[in-house]
Formats: structure tokens, sequence, C-alpha cells
């Protein structure tokens, strides 16, 4: 008795100072015999990374300059991509990648879980070390109703386009643009530039443009260790993304002639497409041909 006991107190205390769902985004590091290890990882860490250096300019590092807050942030986020070595970290790009099939559907799920993980140990770890620091708390995207009418459909499509601007803004970087040997020093930092763009922009809802960041900040600024229990933070910050990555990955389809959930679209592409050049050996084949002629 005095075992369960002790086990029932532990329990307790671990539940109390652990973020939810911690554990079971931990878990699906291991599914299919850990062959999504490697992106459970980055997607971990790239998280902590993320938030890390994304969120300290202007709190940490340029608080009295909007130059030098823009610049850190800039540097921050091809950082916190380069050394996680690309990571979503963002459980709506996720998705949308999934929806092309860039990614299938355990993947999808795996990077999911470990942004969220990811996101949930970050905000407590920076807090114990800007307070061992002596440095101003990091903040995080979050909306309050503004009166008893307030349906948050504002705060629904202020994160709905914030989050469809990135992701057209990602697709046009990622696979239209190609910048030669330079591509990727080249594509970060305007990827970086346009993120600030957008927070300054879409000031509304933060804006999180990520799930992860606004469920993460929300259960960390409760100070319990429980998800947000109104529907409404769902509807902004999750359903919202989600709509606007499933939107722009459909156009992109469209565009591309890309599949959408594994299907090919009755239209499309609009692209154009390069028609493939006759192999070698037709090329010579018409040339003795024409010779002959002559």
């Amino acid at each position: 008795m005095v075992v369960i006991s002790y086990l029932s107190r532990l329990s307790d205390i671990i539940s109390k100072h652990t973020p939810p769902g911690l554990i079971l985004g931990t878990s699906a590091a291991f599914l299919s015999s850990g062959q999504y290890l490697q992106p459970w990882h980055a997607e971990f860490f790239g998280t902590l990374l993320m938030i890390f250096l994304t969120f300290s300019p202007g709190k940490w590092i340029g608080a009295n300059s909007t130059s030098v807050a823009w610049a850190s942030h800039a540097v921050g986020v091809v950082a916190s991509d380069y050394l996680a070595g690309g990571p979503h970290v963002n459980p709506a790009v996720s998705v949308a990648m999934f929806s092309l099939g860039r990614c299938d559907y355990t993947e999808m799920y795996v990077r999911i879980c470990a942004s969220m993980a990811g996101g949930l140990v970050a905000f407590p770890l920076f807090l114990f070390f800007s307070e061992s620091a002596g440095l101003v708390s990091l903040g995080g995207p979050e909306y309050s109703a503004s009166d008893e009418k307030d349906d948050f459909s504002a705060a629904f499509l202020n994160e709905f386009f914030a989050f469809f601007c990135l992701i057209v803004m990602i697709y046009v970087l990622n696979f239209e643009l190609n910048f030669g040997k330079y591509h990727y020093w080249i594509k970060q930092p305007l990827t970086a530039i346009g993120i600030r763009y957008l927070i300054e922009v879409f000031g509304l809802t933060g804006p999180a443009m990520n799930p992860m960041l606004g469920t993460a900040w929300a259960v960390f600024a409760s100070g319990k260790a429980t998800f947000p229990e109104g529907s409404e933070h769902y509807f902004v910050y999750w359903l919202a993304p989600f709509a606007a990555a499933l939107v722009a990955s459909f156009g992109y389809a469209v565009y591309s002639g890309s599949t959408y959930f594994g299907k090919k679209l009755p239209f499309g592409p609009i692209k154009a497409v390069a028609k493939p050049s006759a192999p070698p050996t037709e090329e010579k084949e018409k040339k003795k041909k024409g010779s002959k002629k002559d």
C-alpha cells in the first residue's frame, strides 16, 4: 500500500507539472518501428530552436530597435531551419504537404506530434531561462473577444489569410523559383522577411500562423497543465490555418498539375509544362534521314 500511495502522489505531481499531450507527442517518435524518428527529431528540436530564435527578437534582442528586431528575427528563421534540417515546425504546413503528396499520412502525424511536443516544452523552458538570466519573459499569440457579440469571425479570417499568404509564399519560394547555387541562402531570408511582414500586417490574433504556437502558448499562459477549454481557440488557431492550407494546396495543385490527396484533378495544370525532349537516339535518326535526303 505504501508503494501504491507513493506512486499515486508521484503521478499527481508529474501530471500537474507536465504539459498535456507531451507523453503522447513523444511516443509518436516510435511509430512504424522508429521509421520516422529522424523527422520527429527534426520537428521537436527545430521547434525549440524556432521559438528560441524567433520569439526573442523584440524581447531579448532589439527591444528598442525595430530594424535590429527584424534582422535578428530573419537570422533566427534561417538558423533554426538550417540547424534542424528544414523541418515544418507547423502542423498546418504538414497538412498542406500531405495534401500534395510531399509526405505520407504517418509522417504528417509524427511531424505534428513532434512540433506540438516541442512547443509545449519550449515556453516553460525559456521562461526558466529568462528568469535565471533576468530577461523579459517571451510572449505569444492570443486573442480575446472584444465583447459578448464577438463571434470570432474576424479572428478566424485573420488567421486564415495570414496562413494562406504564408503557405503561398512557401510554395513559390520552394517549388517555383530557383535561385541556382545559392537557392537556400536566398529563399530562406526572403521567407524570414515575408513572415515578419505578415506578423506586422495580421496582428489581430498575434498572428500565430501556426496551430502549435497558438495552443502551446495558451497552455503555458493559462498556468494550468490543460489544453484550452473553449472551442473558439481551436476555431481560430486550428481550423482557420488548416482550411487555408487546404484551399491554397488545392489552388497550387490546379496550377502545377500536382495530385491532391493522391487524386489527379480533372482540370489543370495552368502552369506551362515543358514538352519532353526527344531521346538522343531519335534525334540522331532524324539527322541521318535529313542528311540522306540532302
